[in-house]
């Protein structure tokens, strides 16, 4: 038994593929790249999914999705680097950063203030927004959900 986990002997095949899906998204995750490696077959699966819904052009345009890609997210919660690397697609894609930040305040009246912070934190880091500090003094809050 190895240390390593490699559950597929298709190494070629499976570089091409994470290629290609790294320009067809703008963006590849960790788990992609685990996936290329350790189950390949699965991957592929999965990314179909993806690619249906998501990347193949149907009735909605890429901006679009990107942006409800961003919103669910945010709603779901996820890791801020998944987040990101959609923002940043966005970016590409030509949304302005005011727009992103329109999409994400959606998650605030369905989701609540905690998971409007993860997309609104993720949002500021990227687009590098900063914000007012008070002139009288406060105690520091922080990121909370006041």
């Amino acid at each position: 038994m190895t240390d390593k986990a490699t559950l597929t002997d298709n190494t070629p095949d499976a570089q091409e593929y994470i290629d290609d899906m790294a320009r067809k998204r703008g963006y590849v995750l960790e788990y992609h790249k685990v996936m290329a490696k350790c189950d390949f077959e699965v991957l592929q699966a999965a990314n179909g999914l993806v690619s249906a819904a998501y990347l193949d052009q149907r009735r909605l345009d890429r901006r679009t999705k990107e942006l409800i890609f961003i919103v669910s997210l945010t709603v779901m919660r996820a890791s801020k680097g998944h987040i990101q690397s959609h923002i940043r697609v966005a970016l590409d894609l030509g949304l302005t950063p005011g727009e992103i930040l329109e999409a994400i305040e959606i998650a605030l009246p369905e989701a609540g203030i905690v998971a409007f912070q993860t997309g609104f934190e993720a949002w500021c880091e990227v687009v590098g927004a900063e914000g007012i500090e008070p002139t009288v003094q406060v105690h520091q809050g922080g990121s909370g959900s006041d």
